[in-house]
């Protein structure tokens, strides 16, 4: 449930206001789909004990269209060549109301659900006796489960125009919807909208940003309206209205799509759809929103600050922050045992405690791997390609950073020293979350690296966000973070990419086979698949699956290879053919990320059954073949479609360091921007330099293109 939407938890009562875009389609009609999926929605919270009162238009844009079709039937020759209709609204109110009311009483009917109506216009509500006996009689239908439905009676009220007098009456029924939000003590009001909910300026707007929370004094003068709804009176600024009204009196407001099918049950779930209107937003809310932003903004800043640097002063920050992790190793393990033994104690699962442990070494060797990385070749603004376009006109593709990455890691601590160090040497800026398992430990490295960035950079190159709440709000900012790096589990990553419209780079599943050929070397497959599964079985790159040869059950070294997993300690479920041949329990799924002392074994006829195994049940992470046949080995490695497929190697190779990219900030199964361990390369775009002597296109009249390529140089 996201932390603003927590007040649904209290509501019992609901207005839920449909407006006339919702009811009708683009021709006029009925919308008889929708206002069934609405329907439905309504009977679903009526039988879980909700009250639900329901305010609808559309009764004078469905009158138009059977007035119009009416107008037409009856007309001559004449007055068809000059179709020009005008029809009284007064008149389509009529007609359209009792189509409307006989659609909802259909749909209701075929629901068990009992609906009423009610038809009130303006000077009714003066009436304070009115006003009275109308809270008593909803009062009454509601304890019976009856769902009240109101209009305005526009067919016989005397308005000429809309208008909202200094009483404050309603005059379209989006106020009207909030009139009875506050006259029925209603603890909740949701209006369905053509669109998601509100925008910074006209939805159809690229530019245009939905707006989550309403800030009353954040949003009423940034906020451009469009045109209203082809039908409706009152448009998205009746609706605001509505709904501020409503939530300044205490009753929370909702603007949301009536479009679709489950959206009110979103809101009373507590997800963040539409835009919330709560008379206390501008004390949670904007402090949030602009805290989260800032470190974003700030971030990029301090970027453009590091990318100014010349090569060997950016070296040196992180010559620096090893020299500092080093010099401050045993207040790292402090905190670090500190985050061990709580997670000990709270009942973690050992993989993740594994994870999180900073195990003897683990200092030095994050300090040897982050000196490796400053002494590579400096990534930024490396001439990639030169081209003479034409005489005197040079084009230069340039390697640059992204800009500013933001990174949501589980329990792992020392990710945050590899992230740090790549966004470092790749002239990014960097907001990183880590798990509340390493909360101290992540709080302390961050302490550590930031200290060494000099205060012409600054520390704010890199931020550490410590609540959870504030990934909502990071992940909506899609115009001032550039990629989004999840580590963590299949739960995690799948959200993350369900959340976000920035781009997510990192892989869901590490899903990584070992397949033993029957001419594999038996000690090298006993070592190969050992590694695999024990060195380090909570990582994303260790054997998840080992897949045999038929013939190794002939020669022995299938029960072999069996036998030594188990020895180690190691709990090996089979798939239906190596189940019953080894006696052991079969797998319930063979994607399956055990990320632990455990692994699946099965058995297949040949080279080809392994790849096609590899496809059907992988994760395309990375895959490995034993054998001494280099024909099946070069099928295998062409054969396979994974980021990282080896022959005769341990799958545990697959890792940045290893791979000598001095870090990594995951290993991406995606195959659009970067692929397997992603080093400085995966963080960094392209620009284009073009450097001229006064060239103009000028409709390429006397351009004469060469497009000749050119020997590569040092920028200047």
């Amino acid at each position: 449930m996201d932390p603003s939407r927590a007040f649904v938890t209290n509501v019992k009562r609901l207005i839920v206001k449909v407006g006339t875009a919702v009811v009708t389609r683009g021709d006029g009609r009925l919308a008889v789909g929708r206002l069934g999926a609405l329907c439905e929605q309504l009977k679903e919270l009526n039988s879980q004990g909700y009250e639900i009162v329901l305010v609808t238009s559309g009764a004078v844009g469905i009158g138009l269209q059977r007035l119009r079709y009416r107008k037409l039937v009856n007309s001559s020759l004449a007055e068809l060549q000059n179709a020009q209709f005008e029809l009284d609204g007064k008149a389509c109110a009529a007609v359209g109301q009792s189509s409307l009311m006989a659609l909802y009483d259909t749909l209701f009917s075929q629901l068990d659900v009992t609906s009423s109506q009610y038809l009130v216009t303006d000077t009714e509500f003066r009436d304070t006796s009115f006003r009275k006996q109308l809270s008593e009689t909803v009062k009454s239908l509601l304890s019976l489960k009856v769902i009240p439905i109101f209009n305005e009676n526009d067919a016989v009220s005397t308005r000429r125009a809309p208008y909202e007098d200094s009483s404050g009456i309603y005059w379209d029924n989006d106020s009207l919807a909030g009139l009875l939000a506050m006259e029925l003590k209603a603890d909740l009001l949701v209006m369905l909208s053509d669109v998601e909910g509100l925008y910074s300026g006209p939805p159809s707007d690229p530019n245009s940003k939905l707006i989550h929370t309403y800030i009353k004094e954040k949003h009423q003068c940034e906020i451009t309206f469009g045109d209203k709804s082809r039908l409706g009176r009152g448009g998205m600024t009746a609706k605001v209205n509505a709904a501020v009204c409503a939530a300044y009196a205490g009753i929370p407001s909702v603007i949301t799509s009536g479009y679709a099918t489950d959206s009110i049950i979103k809101v009373l779930q507590g997800k963040c759809v539409g835009t919330l209107f709560h008379r206390d937003a501008h004390l949670w809310t904007l402090v949030k929103e602009l805290g989260v932003r800032e470190m974003a903004v700030t971030a990029r800043k301090c970027s453009r600050q590091l990318q100014a640097m010349n090569s060997e002063d950016r070296r040196k920050i992180l010559l620096d922050i090893a020299d500092a992790l080093e010099a401050n190793e045993s207040l790292i393990k402090i905190e670090n045992e500190a985050d061990v033994t709580a997670a000990q104690n709270d009942g973690y699962e050992k993989s993740l405690i594994s994870r999180l442990s900073l195990k003897p070494g683990k200092i030095s060797s994050l300090a040897k791997s982050i000196r490796v990385l400053a002494d590579m070749e400096d990534p930024i603004a490396q001439v990639l390609k030169r081209t003479e376009l034409a005489d005197g006109l040079i084009l230069e593709k340039t390697s640059s950073p992204l800009g500013v990455l933001l990174v949501i890691f589980e329990s792992r601590p020392d990710a945050l020293v590899q992230i740090a160090s790549l966004a470092i040497r790749s002239g990014n800026g960097l907001l990183l979350k880590g798990g509340k398992e390493a909360k101290r430990s992540n709080a302390i490295l961050h302490k550590v690296i930031t200290s060494a960035i000099p205060e012409n950079i600054g520390e704010k190159l890199i931020g550490l966000v410590t609540s959870r709440e504030d990934i909502p709000d990071l992940l909506k900012l899609d115009d001032v973070i550039d990629l989004v790096i999840p580590r963590g589990s299949n739960k995690l990553i799948t959200q993350i990419k369900n959340s976000t419209k920035i781009p997510v780079l990192g892989h869901a599943d590490g899903i990584c086979h070992v397949y033993v050929d029957k001419s594999a070397k038996v000690d090298m497959a006993k070592q190969i698949v050992r590694d695999a599964k024990i060195d380090y079985p909570a990582a994303c790159n260790a054997m998840e699956t080992l897949l045999l040869h038929k013939d190794l059950s002939s020669n022995g070294l299938l029960n072999e290879l069996v036998s030594d997993l188990q020895h180690e300690g190691v709990t090996v479920y089979g798939g239906p053919r190596a189940s019953s041949l080894l006696n052991i329990p079969e797998t319930h799924s063979f994607h399956h990320e055990y990320s632990s002392m455990a692994c699946t074994i099965e058995i297949v006829d040949d080279v080809q059954a392994a790849i096609n195994h590899i496809h059907q049940h992988g994760s395309s992470h990375t895959d490995c073949i034993i054998t001494e046949n280099h024909e099946v080995a070069e099928t295998f490695l062409h054969g396979v479609d994974s980021a990282a497929v080896f022959h005769n190697a341990s799958t545990r190779f697959c890792d940045g360091a290893r791979f000598g990219l001095g870090a990594e900030v995951g290993i991406s199964t995606s195959r659009i921007h970067a692929r397997g361990p992603v080093g400085v390369e995966g963080l960094l775009t392209n620009r284009w330099i073009l450097r001229g002597s006064g060239q103009v296109v000028n409709g390429d009249k006397g351009v004469i293109y060469t497009h000749k390529d050119l020997p590569l140089q040092t920028p200047l």
